[in-house]
């Protein structure tokens, strides 16, 4: 039934998506609703006119602004920056008071919890908070994501199936996903320094850069996807790796030597103590 009820929608031409904000993380998102199964209305706005634009005329989707879909949208992605959430809230607010019809505000803004998003849109609406982290634009993202009461397992029905192209949904209960947004969010970030800086050692040691960038990126490719794939520790497979006496285990003691994993658990502890005071401001 309910999947009846979802094609039903779509036949109606009912299901509607509005993303308020079309930057980098809201546009990957509409790019990756607009590649789902079943087709859904896209409507696009920004600060930058030209922005929304262009991209409404690369996914097919429709230019609009803030209060048209606050008015009709189903699903509100709210894209803005945690600074300015608060006004942009204030500013639709209104219009959202006004509808008679249930809709689902989708905030992605770092910090700012359900509740939150609720007193700042003046009404307990059904809110699904999602922290998704770049790659989403490539189909390979991490997107965490909770949900309100008020939000029903329709909602949640519809928003995994026109989010499944942005990469894995995981479910997790809203008191974690501060701690996850430093691993997931900006995490990306600091597997790019990596990248960068396994790359820039093979320069030194000869390789051109174009195939230094091309061995560094494929092998974390290939790691995580052991990881993922195998089910294995990665200590596991990293001892796999390290044979002894071996060049390997000593190019592990000189990242241990430089306090390798303190740096990386400490750039983690880091971001997730900006993201609690971004919630506060």
């Amino acid at each position: 039934m309910e999947m009846d009820k979802f094609v039903e929608d779509i036949k109606m031409n009912t299901l509607t998506f509005g993303f308020i904000g079309t930057g980098n993380m809201g546009g990957a998102l509409a790019k990756a609703a607009a590649k789902a199964a079943y087709p859904v209305h896209m409507y696009l706005a920004d600060f930058n006119a030209e922005k929304s634009l262009a991209l409404a005329r690369e996914i097919g989707g429709i230019p609009s602004t803030n209060q048209d879909i606050a008015r009709k949208c189903q699903y509100i992605f709210l894209g803005v920056k945690p600074q300015i959430m608060a006004d942009m809230l204030f500013e639709i607010a209104p219009f959202l008071l006004e509808r008679a019809d249930e809709f689902v505000l989708v905030s992605m803004a770092a910090g700012i919890t359900i509740r939150d998003i609720q007193t700042m849109a003046g009404g307990k609406y059904p809110v699904i908070r999602i922290m998704p982290n770049t790659p989403v634009s490539v189909g390979e993202g991490m997107i965490l994501y909770t949900v309100s009461e008020e939000v029903t397992p329709d909602m949640v029905k519809t928003f995994q199936e026109k989010m499944q192209c942005a990469g894995v949904l995981d479910l997790l209960p809203e008191q974690y996903i501060d701690a996850g947004c430093a691993v997931s969010g900006c995490g990306p970030a600091f597997v790019y320094m990596f990248i960068e800086a396994l790359a820039d050692g093979g320069v030194e040691c000869g390789l051109p850069r174009d195939k230094a960038l091309l061995y560094a990126a494929q092998t974390l490719y290939g790691a995580s996807k052991l990881v993922l794939e195998s089910k294995k520790h990665p200590g596991e497979l990293k001892d796999a790796v390290c044979s002894p006496g071996g060049t390997t285990i000593a190019g592990v003691h000189a990242l241990e030597t430089g306090g390798f994993r303190n740096c990386a658990m400490n750039a983690v502890c880091k971001a997730h103590q900006k993201t609690k005071e971004l919630g506060k401001k």
